[in-house]
């Protein structure tokens, strides 16, 4: 995918997001903004009591021991909150110029049978707006009446103008976009507020971002597990009494922020947004997060064959000569008739002849092209007093004056193999001679075998939907490397099979650009529309391409998986943190009251001091060791679920479990050796 220059997003390493950040950590320090996540609102509680006690004396806690804990605790929820400004800063350059780029539009909307000028942002769903050469569109809408190329460089990043027109399924326009030729009669079909550009920047913005179901069970989870440790924190002071102690206050307050989850707490906001992040860098507007997170759930992508699967275009991979013609004969008249043709079929025969070795003495304007008519069928071209004509099989027949039972045996045979094999035979002939055949294929997209076997390593099966008859569909298929097809494709067999698919209990993503296809956009789990497609398709699917890619569906599953790999391995992580803490901190804490859990200090900790600072200091060096991670997200590899589980518990698992006894232990030599403790 290409971007613009001035559009692109900018890197997180880049230096010039950091001051941004750190100031928005500041900013996200007032808890009215922290409520959006309770475990860190009770780390910023607990920094305040541990910054109150430090002006309480207290013999047993020295006040450069008190001031320390208050400052990492400090020092966490600010790394915390940087990590979801950093996050944020991300997109932000990219919403910062969609804005400019919409700020000042005007139109000129259609009032009886005048049109008048007014703001963009005056208009409403159904007002009629014309747009000529070289105006902005004001606004989403519906082309009615007209034909135009139109830049759409400020949304997708293509430089390539793309052509618009009323009627078929490529009608709808984006606000922001640029008419560079002739002109539009549109309806605009989104309210202020409602349009691509104001979804494309309120994803962009991550405060704006709304939780997604999971997301939302797993601050459930994680509130949960903050309660349970309160209640544990809150026992140890009766027990310490009961043995005739005492455990400082603010041992048990630093003791609360190393127990709960304050790694994925501190992260989740990142994770979300940087997930987010990915999918707007893929160009592609996602209506709610639910649909992103459902794509890394999916079991069943149905793929159109034209364009997602093939080129889109039928492309020359063959010339068959007739008796008595030779190679470079056929070969000439071929490329002379195809040099004016600048249809994508002819521009293939003519790159392939290229390839091959053909050249022809002339120049394209010395040649009379004689373009592709409707009503006869052929397309060619007249020089040096000859004339050379291509078409379909019985076209250039009857243009020769021939019937199929002339046609030459060999030829016959190369011809009525092409169509068994699903191709288009296409016949050339020279003045009143004929040459041979061209064979014009669907080619599959390089490298979309293997990125079909990668996901079926994921667990995910792929479904080709194409209108072709089943002969030709089972050959695209194979060569393909696709688990299934529906040839013959209608809405209602669409609809059908995605039905079908969730009976079973799976999850279905569909791609389209048609009004054919709203209904299965509409019931699918995930649905990519084409931006380019028709209003229909775009208000029924959850997620629209701005690039009109339909290969873009592969890229956001991949996406959907990361960002769920990531919550759930970096949840696994934290989790297995606060137990292997627990067992590190308490044993330490607890041996001058109770002497026999001496036994337990596996860390040999140097002393309750040292291991309640130790634990603090390794509970935010942590975060920002993570941070990285967060926003990079965990790369996901060709594995079903059941590996990746296996795959994450080994990793985060055992890893969350092993690094509190490493590194909370070389944190408390180093304090002691400084002299901290």
């Amino acid at each position: 995918m290409k971007m613009n220059t001035d559009m692109q997003v900018k890197p997180v390493q880049q230096p010039a997001l950091w001051p941004e950040a750190l100031r928005q950590a500041l900013v996200k320090l007032d808890p009215r903004q922290l409520v959006r996540s309770p475990v860190m609102l009770v780390v910023e509680l607990t920094a305040i009591v541990t910054t109150l006690l430090c002006f309480v004396p207290n013999p047993a806690v020295s006040l450069g021991l008190s001031v320390q804990i208050a400052l990492w605790l400090w020092f966490t929820l600010l790394f915390a909150n940087f990590a979801e400004a950093l996050a944020e800063g991300r997109g932000k350059a990219r919403a910062d110029s969609l804005k400019a780029g919409s700020q000042g539009l005007s139109a000129r909307r259609q009032k009886g049978e005048q049109f008048e000028t007014v703001p963009a942002s005056n208009l409403r769903s159904g007002d009629i707006v014309r747009v000529e050469a070289g105006e902005m569109i004001p606004g989403d809408g519906e082309v009615i009446e007209g034909v135009a190329a139109v830049n759409e460089a400020a949304i997708t990043g293509e430089s390539a103008p793309v052509i618009r027109e009323s009627g078929g399924d490529r009608s709808a326009v984006t606000g922001n976009t640029q008419v560079v030729s002739d002109w539009l009669l549109v309806r605009i079909t989104a309210n202020p507020g409602e349009s691509t550009l104001d979804r494309m920047i309120a994803l962009v913005e991550g405060a704006k971002r709304k939780k997604t179901p999971n997301e939302q069970a797993l601050d459930i989870l994680l509130i949960g597990l903050t309660l349970i440790f309160l209640l544990v924190v809150a026992t140890l002071q009766p027990f310490a009494r009961y043995a005739g102690g005492e455990l400082p206050l603010i041992y048990l307050a630093v003791l609360l922020v190393t127990l709960i989850p304050t790694t994925i707490g501190g992260l989740l906001s990142a994770i979300g947004i940087a997930g987010m992040d990915r999918l707007v860098r893929l160009n592609v507007i996602a209506k709610s997060g639910r649909a992103v997170e459902a794509a890394g759930d999916v079991h069943v992508l149905l793929l159109d064959k034209t364009g997602t699967i093939t080129f889109g275009n039928r492309r020359c991979s063959a010339l068959h000569k007739a008796p008595g013609v030779t190679e470079q004969e056929l070969n000439e008249a071929t490329l002379l008739a195809s040099l004016g043709d600048d249809t994508a079929e002819g521009k293939s025969i003519v790159e392939f002849l290229r390839n091959a070795g053909t050249r022809v003495v002339t120049e394209r304007n010395a040649l009379e092209s004689i373009a592709f008519s409707a009503e006869t069928r052929l397309s060619g071209a007249n020089w040096d007093g000859h004339r050379y004509r291509k078409g379909a099989v019985d076209a250039l027949l009857t243009y020769l004056d021939m019937t199929r039972e002339q046609l030459p045996a060999a030829l016959k045979r190369e011809v009525e193999k092409i169509a068994q094999s699903g191709g288009t035979p296409l016949l050339v002939a020279a003045d009143d001679k004929l040459l041979g055949a061209i064979h014009l294929k669907d080619v599959v997209k390089p490298g979309i075998r293997e990125r079909f076997a990668e996901l079926r390593q994921m667990g995910i099966r792929t479904v080709m939907v194409t209108g072709d008859n089943p002969l030709t569909a089972a050959a695209i298929a194979a060569e393909a490397g696709v688990d299934d097809l529906i040839a013959e494709a209608t809405p209602e067999k669409k609809l059908q099979r995605i039905r079908s698919e969730q009976a079973e209990g799976k999850l279905v993503a569909m791609c389209g650009d048609g009004a054919n296809d709203a209904p299965a956009l509409a019931q699918a789990d995930v649905g990519l529309a084409m931006n380019d497609g028709t209003q229909a398709a775009r208000e029924a699917a959850n997620l629209v391409d701005l690039d009109s890619d339909p290969t873009k569906l592969l890229d956001v599953v991949q996406v959907g998986k990361e960002l769920l790999v990531t919550r759930g391995a970096l949840t696994t992580f934290s989790v297995a943190n606060d137990v292997a803490k627990y067992f590190a901190i308490l044993p330490a804490l607890f041996a001058g009251i109770y002497p026999q859990l001496g036994v337990l200090n596996l860390m040999h900790l140097h002393s309750p001091q040292s291991a309640i600072l130790s634990a603090i200091v390794f509970n935010a060096l942590i975060i920002i060791a993570l941070v990285p991670l967060a926003l990079r997200g965990v790369r996901v590899k060709a594995l079903d679920a059941a590996q990746l589980l296996r795959r994450n518990l080994l990793i985060y698992g055992v890893g969350g479990l092993l690094a509190p006894f490493t590194g909370i232990k070389l944190i408390d030599l180093l304090l002691v050796a400084a002299g901290l403790v």
